[in-house]
């Protein structure tokens, strides 16, 4: 009797520590994220610190600017040298060598377009890192809830195996005095076996995923991971229905303004261009008469235009810019209805998130009243622990869903912070 007592004592105390978990839970509930923010943020700063892909669009990104000086320059500058073998001969002598410089300079504003178009090109790849910091906040944001949701889960199970063998020493117990049977013990320790399978696999599992955790962040597959312990959905949603601004759709506007100054550099190189030079003939000096300037060189300066006679090039180019920009302006209504999509997907599958998070917090808290019951009638008469081990297996459920619940929750608040942040 005394040794029934100690073990009922045990499992009144189990119960009243899941019974204050689920309490806490519930309290939580209503609580911000705190710590667990500040510990994603860091995660999610070391990996955009680290991220090679982060650094290789930052590069291309130093390129694009790079290219705005590129396009400031003028066409190469000609020079030019010859000799006559045979010397033509002038009233001031005969004509020995030709030197000229000419350089050619584009229409009024076309450097300015050059320059406008290459800045438009570097913004959009400044939005392309925007774009890729989002996308691996997002990715770091999942798989941390992911990791979170094992963790949870082989804790979950290490608590029913721990209970079990509570009920364990009751069926023996039990026995003893002829409450339970031989099977009794048998199905609890079999069901003890199938849960520290389950804890086996979901170790590997949370091993796995702190590697590729670890790989996400650019760092030592068996670098430490922390997660925090408990995840504390916020007491109130904030309304969200649209997207206003985000970093792919801006990318779809730049990409318009840039074809719109890929079409003025096409007109100004429709216009005519124009060069400026100089020729520098050297005479010799006649030696048959005196006259005057005898052997006086000759400078020349000139001035040249080039245009563009046949433009159908300039045209058809004109007519490309356009089709661009309807294809860009397709693009980008495409690609919002797709984030709009996502957006109101996520949304729904929070809310739907939340809802489970409640319903498994009461489904437990019934599934805990059940498990009084049961024992309590231990104290009066025989336990039939097949009830006790389908109570065992629905609370089990409704723990793991809980876990599921809070994970999707968060995952899908990092989404909707990638869409609408």
């Amino acid at each position: 009797m005394k040794n029934k007592n100690k073990l009922m004592a045990e499992s009144w105390q189990l119960t009243a520590e899941k019974t204050y978990k689920i309490l806490s839970l519930c309290v939580m509930l209503l609580l911000s994220l705190g710590t667990k923010a500040q510990q994603l943020e860091a995660y999610v700063l070391e990996a955009q610190d680290n991220s090679p892909a982060i650094d290789a669009l930052l590069a291309k990104y130093d390129i694009s600017k790079e290219q705005i000086n590129a396009v400031n320059t003028l066409p190469n500058t000609e020079f030019a040298a010859g000799y006559f073998v045979s010397e033509p001969e002038t009233r001031t002598g005969p004509q020995q060598a030709k030197f000229s410089v000419k350089q050619m300079f584009p229409w009024f504003g076309t450097i300015s377009a050059r320059q406008n178009y290459a800045s438009a090109l570097a913004e959009e790849d400044n939005i392309e890192v925007d774009i890729a910091l989002r996308k691996l906040r997002l990715s770091v944001s999942k798989s941390y809830f992911q990791l979170y949701e094992i963790q949870e889960k082989i804790e979950v199970i290490q608590e029913n195996i721990e209970l079990l063998k509570v009920y364990e020493e009751l069926a023996l117990n039990g026995v003893e005095v002829g409450k339970a049977s031989a099977v009794d013990v048998l199905q609890l320790q079999m069901r003890q076996n199938k849960l520290r399978d389950q804890q086996v696999n979901l170790e590997s599992q949370l091993n796995a995923g702190k590697v590729a955790f670890n790989r996400l962040m650019n760092r030592d597959n068996n670098a430490s991971v922390e997660l925090v312990d408990t995840l504390e959905l916020p007491s109130e949603e904030i309304n969200i229905s649209e997207i206003k601004v985000h970093p792919e759709l801006s990318k779809f506007d730049e990409s318009l303004e840039s074809v719109d100054f890929t079409e003025a550099i096409n007109q100004k190189e429709s216009a005519p261009q124009f060069g400026l030079g100089v020729d520098y003939i050297n005479v010799g000096t006649r030696t048959d008469m005196a006259i005057p300037d005898n052997g006086k060189d000759i400078v020349m300066p000139m001035i040249s235009l080039s245009i563009p006679i046949f433009n159908n090039k300039y045209s058809s180019v004109s007519a490309q810019n356009e089709l661009r920009k309807k294809q860009i302006s397709a693009n980008k209504s495409q690609r919002l209805n797709e984030l709009e999509s996502s957006l109101s997907n996520a949304i729904e599958m929070r809310n739907s998130a939340r809802n489970s998070v409640e319903i498994q917090l009461r489904n437990i808290g019934l599934t805990k009243d059940a498990e009084d019951i049961l024992m309590r009638s231990y104290e009066s008469e025989s336990l039939d622990f097949r009830d006790v081990l389908d109570i065992q297996e629905m609370q089990l459920d409704y723990q793991m869903r809980f876990a599921e619940a809070v994970s999707n929750y968060f995952q899908q608040t990092a989404m909707i912070q990638y869409l609408v942040e």
